[in-house]
């Protein structure tokens, strides 16, 4: 089968497209013949080296396909089911044995392209929203990249649970984008300060929690952009890890809370991945949450894909075109 691999860590053009072994199901496995897969940023991080692999190194957390053969102890999917996944590593290929435990059958109303995108960028957002702050009527929350993939679900999902949503955007065309996902005000950091805004807006209170997949150049403003005792939920480092930080900052700031949450530790059970996974596929099959898929590449094209994710010159979810 044709795979993305990479051999030494680096830059997209580390990734190379080779034929490797299609792997049988284990015990507690499925092979899926991957139809889509997602591109997140979790992926350039397994490929810079960011996050430790064993090379050459899989990429790939997100697919949907269908169900071709099941190992033994297999009971949760059968051949021939329509599923998809997060958080199993190497579907950027034709084919990959997953645990079966992570596998979610999708509704009839949402065909592989959407089950694709909207597995891990929906399930963060879910348990951003859910979990992490779980936000309520009248709450106040500051989204950053509110125009991308994970923002834009989780300003949906902000406004679904009743909250007033700033969102940050880098440019009028993302203002706009973010705006339809149902920002109630979005702020251009290429042009305003953030914080400033946010302190302007919300009247000095500053917002209840700030949800930051950014990182390194917004970390300190999004601290400042809190009421005291707010959340900073720092889920992303597209702009690089925060350096270290003296805690002492939370106490003059107001005794704030800062958590660095990840999806597996909220899927960490098959209830518990189920209410996310359901949650978000129905209200998607419903009409009540909308994604938006900026474009989708070859496979043979997953380092352009990284270049333009990397780039910022997307607005919405990329994919990879497998079948």
């Amino acid at each position: 089968m044709k795979a993305i691999r990479v051999f030494e860590p680096g830059g997209p053009e580390s990734m190379q497209l080779v034929d490797v072994p299609t792997p049988e199901p284990g015990p507690g496995q499925a092979l899926v013949r991957i139809a889509v897969s997602g591109v997140n940023f979790i992926d350039v991080y397994f490929r810079t080296g960011l996050y430790k692999a064993e090379r050459p190194i899989a990429l790939g957390n997100e697919a949907a396909g269908t169900v071709e053969a099941v190992g033994s102890d297999v009971t949760e999917v059968a051949v021939g089911d329509r599923v998809a996944y997060a958080m199993a590593r190497g579907s950027y290929a034709e084919y990959a044995a997953a645990p079966a435990a992570v596998l979610v059958k999708l509704p009839d109303a949402v065909d592989f392209r959407t089950g694709a995108a909207a597995m891990l960028q929906g399930m963060t957002a879910h348990y951003l929203t859910h979990s992490t702050y779980p936000l309520k009527r009248g709450d106040t929350c500051l989204v950053h990249a509110a125009a991308g993939g994970a923002g834009g679900l989780v300003v949906q999902m902000a406004k679904l649970a009743g909250a007033r949503v700033f969102g940050t955007v880098s440019t009028a065309a993302k203002a706009a984008i973010a705006r339809e996902h149902g920002a109630d005000d979005t702020i251009l950091y290429t042009e305003q300060d953030f914080e400033a805004e946010v302190k302007r807006l919300t009247a000095g209170r500053g917002v209840d929690v700030v949800y930051d997949s950014v990182g390194q150049t917004t970390f300190q403003k999004s601290l400042g952009s809190l009421r005291p005792r707010g959340l900073l939920a720092l889920f992303g480092q597209s702009s690089g890890p925060v350096p270290p930080v003296d805690l002492n900052i939370l106490n003059a700031k107001g005794s704030l809370f800062v958590t660095r949450p990840g999806l597996g530790h909220h899927v960490a059970t098959r209830d518990e991945l189920l209410w996310r996974a359901s949650d978000v596929l129905n209200w998607i099959g419903a009409g009540k949450l909308k994604l938006r898929i900026d474009r989708s590449y070859p496979l043979a094209d997953a380092a352009q894909a990284h270049r333009d994710l990397e780039g910022r010159h997307t607005a919405g979810k990329l994919l990879l075109a497998v079948l």
